[in-house]
C-alpha cells in the first residue's frame, strides 16, 4: 500500500477548506463582480451546488469500490488499459492545476509584495517547503491543517471585524437589478473551485472514520459557501460597484483599516493568513499529483518521485503562460469548464457506468 497514514473525517474537512478558498478569497469578489455586480453575494450560492453535487458523486464511487482512490476505481469500471488511459488524463490534468495554482500564487507574491525577487524563487520555495508535507504523507498534511487552518479562519474573522466601521450597507441595493442571471454568470469562476471537492476522493480511502466521510465533506462545502457568501458581501459594503478595479480586493481592503491611528496597515496578516491556506492548497494538489503518478506507473512508494514531480510543476508554472495577462485570461475563460469537465462530469460518468456494471 501505497499510504501508510490514517487521518479523520474531520481534519478532512479542516484539509479541504483552504484547498477552495486559498485561491479564491483574494480575487473572488472582483471575478464574479464583472458579471454580477450588487448581487455578487448570491454567486457562491449557485457555485456551492458544483461542490455538494462533486462530493456525492466521489463519496458514492467510494462506497462502490470502498479503499480505492478515483484512478484505482476507473481501473475496476472501465478496464485496466482503459483505465490506465485516464489516470494518464487525470495526471495531466492535475499537473496543469498545481502549476496554474503555484502561477497565481507566484504572480501574487512578485506583483504585490515582492516585485524585485525573481518568480521562479516564490514558486521554488513553496513546492520545496510543500514537498517535504507531501513526503511526510497524509497525516503531516492533515495535522498541517489543524494547526493553520484555524491561524486562518481566525484572521479572516478578525479582518471582516475590524471593516465593519467602514462599510455602507446601502451598496447591496440595487437587488437583482438585471434579474437571476448575473449571479448565475458570475457562478462560472467559483464553481471550479467548488469542484475541487473531487480530491477527497484521494483522502477518502485513509480515514480512520469513513462513515463520516461524506457528512464532514459537506460540512465543509457548507463553510466554504459561508465564508464565501460573507467576504463577497463585505467586500461589496466597502467597495460598491468598483470592485472590478481592484485585482485584489481584499488586500485593498487591508488598507482601510485604522483603529485609533496604531493598528493599520495590516497587509502583512492578510498575506500570512492566505501563505499559510495556499501551502495547505498546494500540499494537498500535490500529494494527489503524486499518488497518481505512482498508481499510474504501479510503484511500491511514492517518495522517491516527489521532488521529480516538483520540478515538472516548476516548469509548467513558469512556461504554461507567458505573461499575467495569459495567465489571468486562461483563468477566467477556460479552466473554469476544464476543470468542471475534469473534476465533476468525468466522476458523474464513471459513477454512472460503475453503477450499470454492479448491477449487472
Amino acid at each position: 500500500m501505497l499510504e501508510k497514514g490514517k487521518i479523520s473525517a474531520f481534519q478532512m474537512a479542516i484539509m479541504m477548506y483552504p484547498v477552495i478558498l486559498a485561491t479564491a478569497i483574494l480575487s473572488l469578489p472582483s471575478t464574479i463582480a464583472k458579471y454580477a455586480m450588487n448581487d455578487l453575494w448570491v454567486s457562491p450560492l449557485w457555485a456551492s451546488l458544483s461542490g455538494f453535487l462533486t462530493v456525492y458523486i466521489v463519496y458514492h464511487l467510494h462506497t462502490l469500490y470502498p479503499k480505492q482512490n478515483i484512478i484505482q476505481c476507473s481501473e475496476q469500471i472501465i478496464g485496466r488499459i482503459p483505465g490506465k488511459i485516464l489516470g494518464l488524463f487525470y495526471l495531466f490534468y492535475l499537473l496543469i492545476a498545481t502549476g496554474d495554482i503555484m502561477r497565481g500564487y507566484g504572480e501574487f507574491i512578485v506583483g504585490a509584495l515582492l516585485p524585485k525577487t525573481p518568480l521562479f524563487i516564490v514558486i521554488i520555495t513553496m513546492i520545496l517547503v510543500s514537498g517535504f508535507a507531501v513526503r511526510g504523507g497524509v497525516e503531516v498534511i492533515g495535522r498541517t491543517a489543524q494547526i493553520f487552518v484555524p491561524i486562518f479562519i481566525i484572521s479572516l474573522i478578525l479582518l471582516l471585524l475590524f471593516l465593519l466601521p467602514e462599510l455602507e450597507l446601502s451598496y447591496i441595493f440595487p437587488l437583482f437589478e438585471n434579474g437571476i442571471k448575473p449571479s448565475i454568470m458570475g457562478a462560472s469562476s467559483p464553481q471550479a473551485w467548488f469542484g475541487e471537492f473531487f480530491l477527497i476522493s484521494f483522502l477518502l480511502p485513509f480515514l480512520s472514520d469513513i462513515k463520516k466521510g461524506r457528512k464532514w465533506s459537506m460540512i465543509s462545502v457548507f463553510a466554504v459557501m459561508i465564508t464565501m457568501v460573507i467576504t463577497n458581501l463585505v467586500i461589496l459594503f466597502l467597495f460598491g460597484r468598483t470592485i472590478t478595479n481592484y485585482i485584489y480586493p481584499l488586500m485593498s481592503a487591508a488598507r482601510y483599516i485604522s483603529i485609533a491611528d496604531f493598528f493599520e496597515h495590516i497587509e502583512s496578516v492578510v498575506t500570512a493568513m492566505w501563505v499559510a491556506g495556499q501551502f495547505i492548497k498546494t500540499a494537498v494538489f500535490y500529494y494527489a499529483t503524486v499518488l497518481t503518478t505512482a498508481q499510474i506507473l504501479d510503484l511500491s512508494s511514492y517518495g522517491p518521485i516527489v521532488f521529480p514531480i516538483g520540478i515538472f510543476i516548476v516548469l509548467i508554472s513558469l512556461w504554461g503562460w507567458s505573461s499575467f495577462s495569459d495567465y489571468s485570461d486562461w483563468s477566467a475563460n477556460i479552466s473554469p469548464f476544464y476543470a468542471l469537465f475534469m473534476q465533476t462530469i468525468l466522476s458523474l460518468l464513471l459513477l454512472v457506468i460503475g453503477i450499470v456494471r454492479k448491477k449487472t
